[in-house]
């Protein structure tokens, strides 16, 4: 059975059907190591580093990050409900961390005031996460379902949105200048414009 140590660094390593529910884990380095069919659900990962390392179908829901650092890290099939990410640890000087989530369920999470450039979110399922005051700018956002999730004051300029639905973006309260959206789907921006459309 895999353990993993508090204070201890991972280089390289793999880590396969863990599970460890509701774990305290305190000043642990991993670099460059795969994580698949782990369960991390309510874990607790309290001033670790991340640094790129891969999650493949693994759950995350609830896991608490605080300053923690993410770095290059891609999750893919993963499940990560009512994660809040503004408690990791994001340097100042890395506007972009290279996070990539694809097929990753992401509801009820936070992102709130975060500047995370260049943020790849690919056929996810974004239900009520909180966008708000953030720095997306130059991110990827495609065939993304954001239903119920908040922008506002929210940097999206040059944001590809291609074949996302459900998004509910005032254009006079968000930066969303060279951003792409679908044809049909971005109609729905014009209704923060108090503007009736006919056929």
């Amino acid at each position: 059975m895999q353990k993993i140590q508090d204070g201890e660094s991972y280089v390289e390593q793999t880590f396969s059907r863990l599970s460890l529910v509701d774990g305290h884990f305190m000043g642990i380095e991993f670099e460059d190591c795969t994580f698949e069919h782990c369960d991390f659900s309510g874990a607790h990962f309290s001033r670790c580093k991340f640094i790129d390392c891969t999650f493949k179908h693994c759950n995350l829901s609830l896991m608490q990050v605080p300053s923690t650092r993410w770095f290059g890290v891609s999750f893919t099939e993963c499940k990560l409900v009512g994660v809040d990410w503004t408690k990791a640890d994001w340097p100042v000087f890395h506007l972009d961390s290279e996070l990539s989530f694809k097929q990753c369920i992401l509801n009820d999470a936070s992102f709130f005031g975060l500047t995370l450039q260049e943020l790849t979110l690919d056929e996810c399922k974004c239900h009520e996460v909180d966008f708000r005051e953030g720095d997306f700018s130059s991110s990827s956002m495609t065939h993304c379902d954001f239903t119920n999730s908040v922008f506002m004051r929210t940097n999206l300029q040059r944001v590809d949105f291609a074949e996302s639905v459900n998004f509910n973006i005032d254009v006079l309260e968000n930066k969303i200048d060279s951003a792409k959206f679908s044809r049909y789907e971005a109609l729905s921006l014009l209704y923060s414009l108090n503007i009736e459309l006919v056929d």
